[in-house]
């Protein structure tokens, strides 16, 4: 098939989306496909080329400075006069394609797609949908966005986030009832989005999956743990993903911390704006360890080094670094919102705690690091819930499905 893949954030940014876009382009193209992936250039100028295969266009932009770009470290806080300022314009800012739709209208005309798979209802997205529906072209969606990953970091108050919430869920449903068949990650994810809702497009649960031949139980060197900075002794709590306000890293360090376990490592994966705040406040305590960005296949062995997996974010609508956790063979510990229930399955494999409850989350990484059999125990029902997220089965239902939106098959298995 000749497959389009509209996204407004691509590898080597680093979040769901974009690992989620990256992923599937390479596993599409490995099976034989034709793919071609659209999304915002990272100089600001158009250019293409090849990468694993896949020819990835990157149409014209420019910066939104008001958040960083994940690829360059992000900066500490200025200080003027010893007090230090928040940051309210990023050098390496996220890139925008603002007016995509004549290069979109280029590209297409020349690719002639059989289908087309929008990630992201940016402008990009939005003319790729523009002109599929002129064009007689199958478009498919994926949801990946819960209202909470905006009105989270924007810090909107009470009073005002359910209607906003509410209005934002709206949108989602509108976008996606555009199109000819929807997936999210989870049937939670799905529940939440239809709410009631008469929404006639075929809809469907597909998991973001993770490649099983490389997140997979192991021993690692201890030089990976003197690269980063961690003790090969000690036993380590693991988080990885981005640092910012919305994924609750402080509440995890301030967990740990209360768990007063001698012989754990607090090891914090990864980059974000709320990085240098948790530095300034925590960077004192030795067994609290801040790694930065790590990408694969480093991040293999990273996930290796891992006794215990714990995360306290409250927006996910599936969560791959729990996925990739569990493929790793770490017991989870989460917090019960969004859809992480259906990864971290509480008293199975991991541990579910009440969102900002400390305390709680406190006993439970205590309890996990404390008690080898239960870790145990819990590994191994992560390494087999694990397998029900192989990419490989994600690649053949969003295969089958495009096969579906093209009139190629009675029937869609997914």
């Amino acid at each position: 098939m000749k497959i389009v893949i509209a996204t407004a954030v691509y590898y080597p940014m680093v979040n769901g989306v974009a690992v989620f876009s990256h992923n599937l382009a390479r596993g599409l193209a490995g099976r034989g496909n034709e793919v071609i992936v659209l999304c915002p250039s990272q100089t600001g100028r158009s250019y293409s080329r090849t990468e694993d295969g896949v020819k990835v266009f990157r149409l014209r932009s420019v910066q939104a400075k008001v958040y960083p770009d994940q690829i360059h470290k992000v900066p500490k806080r200025k200080k003027i006069f010893g007090i230090e300022l928040p940051t309210l314009i990023y050098k390496h800012g996220f890139r925008v394609s603002v007016f995509p739709k004549r290069e979109v209208k280029k590209i297409l005309s020349s690719f002639r797609p059989d289908v087309v798979h929008v990630q992201v209802s940016d402008p990009i997205g939005l003319s790729v949908v523009s002109y599929a529906r002129k064009h007689g072209v199958p478009v498919v969606t994926t949801e990946h966005n819960q209202p909470e990953v905006f009105t989270e970091p924007l810090k909107v108050p009470g009073f005002a986030k359910k209607p906003i919430e509410n209005l934002l869920t709206a949108y989602f449903a509108n976008r996606q009832s555009k199109s000819d068949f929807v997936t999210m990650p989870t049937k939670k994810a799905i529940m939440k989005l239809l709410d009631g809702r008469n929404f006639t497009v075929p809809i469907a649960a597909v998991s973001n999956g993770v490649d099983l031949k490389n997140f997979k139980p192991g021993k690692v060197s201890p030089e990976i743990y003197k690269e980063l900075g961690a003790d090969a002794g000690l036993l380590t709590v693991l988080y990885v993903g981005r640092v910012d306000p919305e994924k609750g890293v402080g509440g995890v360090i301030e967990a740990f911390l209360r768990a007063n376990v001698p012989n754990a490592q607090l090891l914090i994966v990864g980059d974000g704006v709320d990085k240098a705040r948790l530095e300034k406040e925590y960077g004192d305590y030795k067994n609290v360890i801040f790694a930065g960005r790590v990408v694969p296949p480093k991040l293999y062995d990273v996930y290796r080094m891992g006794d215990v997996f714990v995360t306290a974010s409250e927006v996910e609508t599936q969560g791959i670094v729990l996925i990739e956790a569990a493929a790793s063979g770490l017991p989870l510990i989460a917090v019960n919102a969004g859809a992480v229930s259906e990864i971290c399955v509480n008293n199975k494999n991991g541990l579910l705690c009440q969102a900002g409850d400390v305390a709680e989350m406190s006993e439970a990484i205590r309890k996990l690091l404390v008690d080898e059999d239960l870790r145990k125990k819990f590994a191994e029902k992560s390494i087999e819930f694990a397998k029900e997220h192989d990419f490989e089965n994600t690649l053949d239902k969003f295969e089958n499905i495009y096969r579906k939106v093209q009139g190629k098959t009675e029937s869609c298995r997914y």
